[in-house]
């Protein structure tokens, strides 16, 4: 039937600082204006990490049909999920909780085909540019939220509040599609 992928990309940023060049923090100054629209393998290792939006979408559990290898989005969080924040509630040492989690990187940014279809990530992979909620063009990380793009109030459940066989229930295509309407640029 299904498997949990553990597909999670651990690329979310610690609670992020706008680096939108009229917002950005003396840590951050060091980030190139408009660094994101280098080539993804000319990014340093900060302008990679800065590059995440934090909607989240990355953080839900996914599962893989056996027969056919499709995955599914479900509304079932990591156990580190902030799902108020849309961030890692302990990015740094993730891994010691979370071993399965999957670092993205640009050595396989091109291979993960669940990336969400709004993933800074997967845009910048796919040579486009950032959507206009993303804080490094918005210059507010609350952009992504009122935009409709990210997990917030969307989450219905954590890896540990529910056992293995219940997860095929909470199966949902949000996470997997561009939204209709919302993420439209207000007039």
């Amino acid at each position: 039937m299904a498997r949990d992928t553990r597909a999670k990309t651990g690329s979310a940023v610690e609670p992020a600082k706008s680096v939108a060049a009229s917002k950005a923090s003396p840590k951050d100054k060091a980030l190139d204006q408009d660094f994101w629209r280098k080539p993804l393998e000319e990014l340093t290792k900060p302008e990679w990490e800065a590059l995440c939006d934090g909607c989240g979408r990355c953080c839900l559990v996914k599962l893989e049909d056996e027969d056919n290898g499709r995955i599914y989005f479900t509304d079932i969080a990591c156990k580190l999920f902030d799902a108020g924040t849309c961030q890692c509630k302990d990015y740094k040492n993730r891994r010691k909780s979370v071993p399965d989690c999957v670092s993205l990187s640009m050595a396989n940014v091109r291979k993960i085909a669940w990336l969400p279809p709004t993933c800074a990530y997967r845009l910048r992979a796919e040579g486009r540019d950032l959507e206009w909620w993303h804080y490094l063009v918005s210059g507010s990380r609350q952009t992504v939220h009122t935009a409709g793009i990210s997990c917030k109030g969307r989450v219905g459940a954590f890896e540990d509040d529910l056992p293995f066989d219940d997860y095929p229930s909470r199966i949902v295509r949000w996470p997997g599609n561009a939204p209709k309407g919302k993420g439209r640029k207000p007039e």
